[in-house]
């Protein structure tokens, strides 16, 4: 009887104690937010260079100069790449109404490789804002097709999807490399597939806050995205411009991987394995989940880009290749996981 008694109690509580924290609240956000700072401050004093607290404190002008032009600089690249990447990969998700695609793998980021590499050859002297906009009109074009090609063939099996845009992906790869092979600019194209914050200084990543606001532009259309990802039948009865909606999407990823590809280079499977994980976190709640997105995007690249100056110290690892790593792994895991759920 006294069991009988008890176990009723504790759905109650657990559902009171649920109510109470929920998962992905605003004081969790917080405390997330707060450990991604951390990771941030220890991110600025890793390095070859002897930049400590103590020589800092101390008036070390040489200490200081370094983690001015060089630290903090690189620190604000890494945590607005990684927000805006992820967040561009849940944009992406919605639009192509999969939760396997992300900018690297539909052919966006080698869109926007090509178009570096088009403005590079045509005008050699282009500034750095020249490159970004015509990179980003290619992406759109390549994200465009994808979007097309998804239209036209019918795809029962989710997984192909990102496979068709791996596919698509290869050919503007095939064809942006040998052109890069006949205008003699193998070794430049190979600095934008690989991402590394190495080179970022002061006066050379100013162009990233674009995708900072592009990332608040994003989060402010979250509830949009959720509806033209249910289709463009669905989200017109609902009196919503699904054509403007996807167009809109469509800027945003497309600037953010241009401004990323041009400032850093390349950052395979962020965009995906972040919103991934927060949805088996937090649920499918687009406008909760974007926040959560950004802050995970920002703590998985600062981890990984001081994983990639420490394994091999002096030497430093380029963050793409620490990423591409464990996000293969990652990836291979959801797709085992997808899976299995279909028995």
């Amino acid at each position: 009887m006294a069991s009988s008694t008890i176990t009723p109690i504790a759905p109650a509580a657990a559902e009171r104690a649920t109510r109470a924290h929920p998962r992905g609240s605003g004081g969790q956000l917080i405390g997330a937010g707060a450990a991604i700072a951390a990771l941030a401050i220890i991110s600025m004093f890793v390095g070859v260079s002897d930049v400590s607290l103590p020589a800092l404190l101390a008036g070390d002008q040489t200490a200081w100069d370094i983690f001015w032009i060089s630290r903090v600089p690189r620190t604000i690249s890494v945590v607005l790449a990684g927000m805006a990447l992820s967040v561009a990969g849940l944009i992406m998700q919605l639009m192509a109404r999969n939760k396997f695609v992300e900018p690297s793998t539909v052919g966006t980021v080698e869109s926007a490789s090509l178009g570096i590499l088009v403005v590079t050859v045509a005008v050699p002297g282009a500034a750095l804002l020249t490159k970004m906009s015509v990179a980003a009109v290619f992406a759109a074009l390549g994200t465009g097709l994808f979007l097309l090609v998804l239209r036209r063939i019918p795809l029962r099996n989710t997984l192909l999807v990102p496979l068709v845009g791996i596919m698509l992906g290869g050919v503007i790869a095939a064809v942006t490399t040998f052109f890069a092979y006949r205008f003699d600019l193998l070794q430049t194209l190979n600095s934008w597939m690989i991402g590394d914050f190495s080179g970022v200084l002061r006066g050379r990543y100013e162009l990233l806050w674009i995708v900072a606001v592009l990332t608040v532009v994003g989060y402010l259309c979250a509830d949009r995205f959720t509806m033209a990802g249910m289709g463009q039948e669905f989200s017109t009865n609902l009196g919503m411009n699904y054509n403007k909606v996807m167009m809109t999407g469509l800027v945003i990823v497309s600037l953010i991987s241009a401004v990323v590809v041009v400032s850093i280079g390349s950052i395979p499977f962020l965009g995906l394995i972040v919103p991934n994980l927060v949805s088996l976190a937090f649920g499918d709640n687009v406008r909760r989940s974007v926040p959560w997105v950004a802050v995970f995007g920002a703590g998985f690249v600062l981890a990984c880009d001081i994983i990639g100056r420490t394994i091999r110290f002096p030497y430093e690892i380029p963050v793409g290749v620490v990423v591409s790593a464990i996000g293969s792994v990652l990836f291979l895991c959801l797709l085992l996981r997808k899976r299995e759920r279909r028995g």
